[in-house]
């Protein structure tokens, strides 16, 4: 029951925060990083939080990339005994080894994908 309220309102205050508490701003970018990734084949770098060529055009690969995704995700939060912040913030306050462990982990994790996996996935 529980769960199905914090969900409940997860997705309303999401809701909410996007479309009555937020003025559209958009991060600045460096022309470098919009440039990287147009080169890319991203062309609303710098427009927008989310590029649309990912999360706005529906297809098989687009379904397969966020599917895979959400897998790799939950599998990894199962398989670590908890997420990224949960490990980064309460685990590392209470100077516990696993939780330095995980962070690490995650930290490689995040630099093999932008450096090694990002580059052949577009």
């Amino acid at each position: 029951m529980w769960n199905l309220l914090f969900l409940l309102g997860s997705v309303i205050g999401g809701f909410l925060a996007a479309h009555f508490l937020s003025d559209n701003q958009i991060p600045q970018i460096s022309e470098q990083t919009v440039t990287d990734l147009k080169e890319l084949g991203i062309e609303s770098a710098g427009a927008a939080y989310s590029p649309t060529e990912i999360f706005e055009t529906i297809n098989a690969k687009n379904i397969a990339i966020l599917a895979i995704g959400g897998l790799l995700i939950g599998f990894g939060t199962r398989y670590a005994g908890g997420c990224t912040s949960g490990h980064a913030i309460s685990g590392l306050s209470d100077l516990q080894w696993p939780s330095l462990i995980a962070v690490v982990g995650f930290f490689i994790g995040g630099l093999v994908m932008v450096h090694l996996l990002f580059p052949l996935i577009f």
